[in-house]
């Protein structure tokens, strides 16, 4: 099958458009044929700085398809079902090997690139507001990076829950699109600085709880927070320092909460979640914003885009019909 694989840990430049062997099918595993790869975070990290296990590894956490086979233990998939996948590596492949617990049933209505977009974007934001922020109604919440793909799904979770959004991203044309997405506020960070105007935005009081994606702006996103506030921590982004100093936060008895969505979505909560939000997808209640469209054999250049381009919402990648 074609895949894009890297040996070596660095730069989009790694990744290499080539033939590998087909996946092997284990009894838990189903074997997808892949039609739309979403483009995480974690995707860009691990090609950036982890060694491959393996030469001519294929990254990948997200991908959308067709069940092709199912290993003998499996009894809740079958060959043709529509489903969205997650695992920890494999996504960027023309077919992929993954255990049937990972995967998800896709609901009627919905399109492959958005399926494979929902799993990690919308379950970690659910999980950051309310699995660990105990995200309360009325309460504000200031969203980091909003215009990615975690930060728009939380805008839209936080504002259905009944917060009041403040928003952050970079770029004057991007602040009505995310006030049509339920921002009650939007701060360019270019223009502002966050945490004072965060806290003007609050009559100085700050806010309740901070999703950061960033990482790099960790102390300034302390620094929004309202006395007792939660901040949750879920990315480096920024690619910067992380260090940073707590005890302002203990002095207002403010709480860091952090959050890795690979050791979470099969937990029986989460799973359920991400389903339900698959369903309100399909339905059209909650929007899957794709910035872009790549082939497989220019994932080189989605990385790249991903990375520096500034996508508004998911840069995604399919592989030729096969």
């Amino acid at each position: 099958m074609k895949a894009a694989v890297y040996s070596e840990p660095g730069g989009p430049e790694v990744l290499h458009y080539t033939d590998v062997p087909d996946p092997v099918v284990g009894a838990d595993d189903v074997l997808i044929s892949v039609e739309a790869i979403s483009v995480e975070g974690g995707d860009l990290i691990h090609r950036r700085l982890a060694p491959p296990p393996t030469q001519r590894h294929v990254v990948g956490y997200a991908a959308a398809g067709t069940v092709e086979a199912v290993g003998s233990n499996v009894v809740n998939r079958k060959v043709g079902d529509r489903v969205t996948s997650f695992d920890l590596a494999g996504s960027h492949a023309a077919m992929r090997s993954v255990r049937a617990s990972r995967t998800w049933i896709m609901p009627a209505g919905l399109g492959m690139i958005a399926a494979a977009a929902v799993p990690i974007s919308f379950g970690t934001a659910h999980h950051c507001l309310h699995a660990r922020g105990k995200l309360q109604h009325a309460e504000t919440v200031l969203i980091l990076a909003a215009a990615g793909g975690v930060g728009l799904a939380a805008v839209q979770l936080a504002r259905a829950a009944g917060a009041t959004v403040i928003a952050v991203t970079s770029g004057t044309d991007r602040v009505g699109r995310l006030k049509e997405l339920g921002a009650n506020h939007v701060i360019d960070r270019k223009q502002e600085d966050v945490a004072n105007t965060a806290r003007s935005l609050t009559l100085g009081k700050g806010v309740d709880m901070v999703i950061d994606p960033v990482g790099s702006t960790l102390q300034k996103s302390l620094s929004a927070l309202a006395s007792e506030g939660r901040l949750i921590f879920v990315g480096n982004a920024g690619g910067g320092d992380l260090s940073v100093s707590l005890m302002p936060a203990m002095g207002e008895n403010q709480s860091l909460f952090g959050v890795y969505m690979g050791t979470q979505l099969e937990k029986p909560e989460v799973y359920t979640a991400v389903e339900q939000m698959l369903g309100e997808a399909a339905e059209g209640k909650l929007d899957v914003v794709v910035d872009r469209v790549f082939s497989l054999e220019d994932a080189s250049a989605a990385h790249n885009y991903a990375e520096v381009g500034n996508p508004f919402g998911r840069v995604i990648i399919r592989p030729q019909p096969r």
